[in-house]
Order: C-alpha cells, then structure tokens, then sequence
C-alpha cells in the first residue's frame, strides 16, 4: 500500500523487529489501477513478518519499491494456467500517506519457479497476522532514519514449518538489508518479537479482528483481507473465487 518507502541505497528498508521470511529474485510485478506506474517490473521480492516488498532492478524507474502489508491485500489467488507460468494476482489498498490512492489489481510471477509455494506461505502469515489486526489500522508512516545496515542475525526470522525454506533457500545480500530504529506500525506474525508500546495485542483484540480477514483450509488458494475502508463480507462470499 506504500509506493517508493521501502527501499534505501537500492536493498530493502525494514522496521526494527521486522523479520525477513522470504527472498527471491527474478520476480515480475505488474498493476492495474490506481494511479501506480504501470508496465511489468522486475526485481526482487520479500515476504516478511509483516508484509510483502517488492524492490525494483531498475533504479530509474519510477517504482523503486512497493509495500504491501497483509490487512491491505483482498482477493490473494494462486493462479495455475494449463499454458503459461504460475503466478500470484489479488488486489491491494492504498492508505493515506502511501504515496498513491484507491486500489489496484497486482500480478506477481517468479521467474525460476516458486510462484505457488511462495503464495501459500503469504496466505499462511495472512492467516496468522489477521489475529492480530487492530480494527482501525493506524495510518501509515514511512520508516525514519537513521538507517543502518544490521548484521544478518538481526533480520533473520525464527524458522516456520510453514515456510518452504527448501525452495527459497537463498537470504538476501547483507550489504541490501537496511533498518530504521521504529518498529512497525502494526503487528506481524508473532508479536512478542516487536514492542508496540501503544497497541499491545491482546486476546480481545485477537478475538475482535477474526473478523478482518477470511481463509477457508478447503480452498487454501483465496484470502479475502478487506480495505481498511471496507467492512467484511460475509464467509461465503469471502471464499468465492473471482477473475
């Protein structure tokens, strides 16, 4: 939901606590809406504790990075075509101060493989963020400096069963990760690993944002996250699946 925030001396910019889960590159993105730069982009992708980042390869191009935190995506669907390769589409919300406005459609393909494994692990942290939601998510701020460039053990994730390790086996290059000292603005998959000394999750409030977001284990293909703007829909529709 944030356009050109999330990228420092060409790596990725993440919040202090904010782990990386997964890293890939040769990775194709493209949008449809919105008032995002349109044509496909290529690059790198990671999937963190708190959302997905795409980085640009082209450091003219006027998309250099595009953030995506899980309450903001819908529709998140894993597309296997008879002709063609796999890819991720769905669709994502911008939020105030994210540089662009309304939505937009997004396609996401991997180039060496790893579109389908890498889909089921973002709607897998999708799944266990949205426990964690806060009913109104605060509004976007982008990551202050000072920045600095940590040692891998500070960006490195506890490893997950549900991470498919074995097939993005690679971790970004160290001299690509940077840092800002503010953790994030909203809780990620386990939020005992960041403070957020003005919203502790609670059970009540875990119990109260079951409600924000939808998965379904018979169709593990479809996440439904509503807008922040949007209340949800109802189970059945949220499990329909829409081209």
């Amino acid at each position: 939901m944030s356009l050109n925030s999330s990228h420092y001396n060409n790596g990725v910019l993440v919040y202090a606590g904010e782990r990386i889960l997964i890293y890939c590159d040769g990775v194709q993105m493209s949008f449809e809406g919105g008032n995002l730069p349109t044509g496909n982009k290529k690059g790198r992708i990671y999937l963190t504790s708190h959302r997905v980042v795409f980085i640009s390869n082209n450091q003219n191009d006027n998309l250099q990075s595009f953030s995506m935190p899980f309450f903001t995506m819908k529709e998140v669907e894993l597309e296997q075509p008879i002709f063609g390769a796999n890819y991720i589409k769905g669709v994502v919300f911008a939020e105030q101060g994210g540089k662009w406005c309304g939505h937009a459609k997004f396609k996401m393909s991997f180039n060496h493989g790893g579109a389908i494994e890498f889909g089921q692990a973002m709607l897998q942290a999708g799944k266990i963020v949205s426990r964690y939601q806060m009913p109104q998510p605060p509004p976007y701020t982008p990551p202050q400096g000072p920045y600095y460039q940590p040692p891998p053990p500070a960006y490195s994730a506890p490893r997950y069963d549900w991470v498919p390790y074995q097939t993005f086996p690679n971790a970004p290059p160290a001299s690509e990760v940077f840092m800002a000292e503010a953790p994030p603005p909203y809780p990620g998959i386990d939020p005992s690993l960041t403070p957020y000394p003005n919203n502790p999750p609670q059970d009540a409030k875990a119990r109260e944002a079951a409600a924000s977001a939808y998965y379904n284990p018979a169709n593990p293909h479809l996440l439904y996250m509503p807008s922040p703007n949007e209340p949800p829909p109802p189970y059945t529709e949220a499990t329909k699946k829409s081209n």
